[in-house]
């Protein structure tokens, strides 16, 4: 512990955000932390050396967040960056866009603010880019053989990285024109800039990871060859096939899945061709009255583009109750707190309704929608009904479904290979094993275990590479695995 008492002398602070009216019109990042200095150093004091720091358990990686944050208090950022790094292959993606659920877990935000972890951690490792502690470490041995990736998102990324360090040669199969997968087309470059993607992917490819764009396994590439050609297969094709809101009038022109609009107006950004599976028209949201459909990440991803459209007015519904500003006895400490979030999307300008079923897309004679119509509802337990006298007429050239993810695709290559699914329709991989119903072929990240945080997909990529280097090691894997403590359940702790 740096500095008993660090969280009794200073409050929870983090940088200032360029102001709305003016980051609306560009999609850099906007968060000042160039201007944050030392007091990083002050935040990272607050840290209490806890007994028993929750914080681990809440880290889907088992981040050591006690003792990066003292060496951060101390000023040694380069033991920061090697306590950091020994868990989390990517920190910059992290320390930008993972909701922290540490934070929910910080013992200190049983009565105060919790410690700022996803910051500090962003800090680690910008320092250590600037200072040249980033640098690619190729196995010193080789072992000949082969695993293909199938997917380039987080956990693909992860898998690969942990792979290749065990000394496998390792190939990432990428069906879009870019590697990067959901960091790449599905997070808007306002919250993450791609030169980020683009620096740690340079130092994979020196590290000796092979990666090949524009291919899909199973249509332009044959299933047979990488069968042929590997020793392993890793799925990691992410939870891709989208939540559809089938109301009458759905075939309306203007109603576009979030990913349709996140990927394509990501594409203009980067100023690549649209990216397969997303392939059409950009879709502007330009003096049109939009609406967002699903009140999570995603659907606030929206909000900001349609901002920096020039929307003429954005509303985002969502089915369920206005979440609490604070705890409550059904969210206690160290439970994720699911309360009210306000993003730097809705800062921008958003009007938001909570408990509103949509009932109908309304069209005029051309096909094209017009309207929305929406009943209030109310909740009981698990279950809702609709109030009486409450529907509305809501004006709306451009509504995007924002309602999460059903599964991964499982048309081509999935259905090719035979693989098993579960009940959800992810791909059947047991945690532990990460093996499919098929041997030699492993899954991990949201083909999985489902739609997750881009966190979850970094622990499962690095999970299940243990389980590939034990199935081509005869059992035996060095690759780091997190500790059974690191594994213990709220309830077991409590």
């Amino acid at each position: 512990m740096g500095k008993p008492g660090g969280f009794l002398e200073h409050k929870r602070e983090l940088p200032d955000n360029v102001p709305a009216a003016e980051r609306k019109k560009h999609y850099n990042e906007f968060i000042k932390d160039e201007e944050f200095g030392d007091k990083i150093v002050a935040q990272a004091s607050r840290c209490m050396g806890c007994g028993t720091p929750f914080c681990h358990q809440g880290c889907p990686l088992g981040n050591f967040i006690p003792d990066f944050n003292d060496a951060v208090y101390n000023n040694d950022w380069i033991d920061a960056f090697q306590i950091l790094s020994a868990t989390n292959n990517f920190p910059e993606f992290t320390g930008r866009i993972c909701p922290a659920p540490c934070e929910h877990s910080c013992v200190l935000g049983i009565n105060q603010p919790a410690v700022t972890i996803e910051n500090i951690e962003k800090n680690i490792v910008e320092y250590a880019y600037k200072n040249g502690l980033v640098k690619a470490q190729p196995p010193q041995q080789r072992t000949e053989k082969r695993v293909a990736v199938i997917g380039s998102g987080p956990a693909g990324l992860a898998a690969a990285a942990q792979l290749n360090s065990a000394g496998h040669w390792v190939t990432v199969f990428e069906r879009s024109n870019a590697i990067g997968g959901l960091l790449r087309y599905g997070i808007p470059d306002f919250k993450l800039s791609k030169w980020i993607i683009d620096r740690k992917l340079e130092i994979l490819q020196e590290e000796g990871i092979e990666f090949r764009v524009n291919e899909n396994v199973g249509v332009d590439v044959e299933i047979e060859e990488l069968l042929d050609n590997y020793h392993a297969i890793v799925l990691a094709t992410g939870s891709t096939v989208p939540r559809d809101l089938p109301a009458a009038g759905r075939d309306a022109n203007g109603i576009h899945f979030a990913m349709d609009f996140l990927a394509r107006n990501s594409a203009k950004v980067q100023g690549k061709k649209t990216p397969f599976p997303f392939i059409g028209d950009f879709i502007d949201a330009k003096d049109k009255h939009v609406i967002v459909i699903g009140g999570g990440d995603t659907g606030s991803d929206c909000i900001g583009t349609a901002n920096r459209h020039g929307a003429a007015s954005i509303k985002q519904f969502e089915i369920m109750p206005k979440p609490p500003k604070e705890r409550d006895k059904n969210m206690p400490w160290p439970q994720y707190a699911r309360t009210l979030k306000e993003t730097s999307s809705h800062e921008e300008g958003c009007e938001r309704f909570w408990s509103v079923l949509t009932k109908e897309f309304i069209k005029d004679k051309e096909g094209n929608l017009k309207a929305l119509k929406t009943v209030d509802i109310e909740w009981s337990g698990g279950s809702f009904k609709e109030i009486a006298g409450t529907e509305k007429e809501h004006k709306a050239d451009l509504v995007l479904l924002a309602m999460g993810f059903l599964h991964t695709q499982h048309e081509g290559l999935l259905d090719k290979l035979k693989v098993a699914y579960d009940q959800r329709g992810n791909i059947a991989a047991p945690e532990g094993s990460y093996q499919t119903s098929l041997d030699g072929i492993f899954s991990c990240g949201d083909a999985r275990r489902g739609q997750s945080l881009v966190v979850w997909a970094i622990s499962e990529g690095r999970e299940c590479a243990v389980s590939v280097d034990k199935f081509l090691n005869n059992g035996v894997s060095l690759l780091p695995q997190k500790s059974t403590s690191q594994l213990i359940s709220v309830m077991e702790l409590t």
